[in-house]
């Protein structure tokens, strides 16, 4: 291999952070982030609400990444515990896991060589210490609602419950990105469901990744 092959692979493995006068140019933009959140009005019936706000336990939080406007919001108003958000190596991840930061979400950090085992290491740690997780299966780039193998995988062998979270926007934006992501029009209402789903069954042969992606498809209608 020659020493360019080598420094390429040197620099896939390396995790990439965003520092300095370029983490402070992200505040006003997560700043206005916040405040637009505060303006959407939630929309949960009774069932949703109690799964949303249960604290017996850390749970992961399972959601398609065009409805990620949501969750700040969401764990604001209804969770007590801090989510860690999975965000990858790489520099465009930099800059994701720099503005999560902003607006309150710590992130998880997985190498892009070994993206998979590190990833799912690193947020089963972060549920056995407490903490509640964020895993979009379609991210970052896509498939679109694309349910890939190491969220299945993380959510079988969490040992913690998983909330499927779906959003139903009554009035947005949709960007022309790869996950047609969806931006709430300020002031609009957003339905929110929550599909609570424990241990037993996540564990049980009955359940498959094709089920868990119906399920999670058919409380985020487009």
């Amino acid at each position: 291999m020659s020493t360019a092959d080598e420094n390429t692979d040197a620099d896939a493995d390396q995790i990439h952070y965003i520092a300095g006068w370029r983490r402070l140019a992200l505040w006003p933009l997560g700043l206005l982030v916040r405040l637009w959140g505060r303006t959407l009005r939630l929309e949960l019936a009774e069932e949703d609400l109690r799964n949303v706000t249960r604290s017996d336990e850390p749970v992961a939080f399972v959601l398609w990444h065009n409805r990620l406007f949501m969750v700040p919001e969401i764990f604001r108003r209804y969770r007590r515990r801090p989510v860690h958000a999975l965000v990858s190596a790489s520099q465009d991840g930099a800059w994701l896991a720099a503005f999560f930061e902003v607006i309150g979400m710590p992130s998880v950090r997985g190498s892009s060589s070994q993206h998979a085992r590190t990833a799912a290491t690193a947020l089963i740690a972060k549920l056995r210490e407490g903490h509640d997780i964020g895993i979009t299966p379609d991210g970052p780039r896509g498939p679109r609602y694309d349910f890939k193998g190491g969220a299945y995988i993380v959510t079988r062998r969490a040992g913690a419950p998983v909330l499927l979270l779906g959003g139903r926007y009554t009035a947005a934006w949709r960007l022309k990105s790869w996950d047609g992501f969806y931006l709430p029009r300020p002031f609009s209402r957003v339905q929110v469901t929550c599909t609570y789903v424990p241990v037993a069954e996540l564990r049980s042969p009955d359940m498959t990744m094709k089920l868990l992606r119906q399920r999670l498809l058919a409380i985020n209608p487009d």
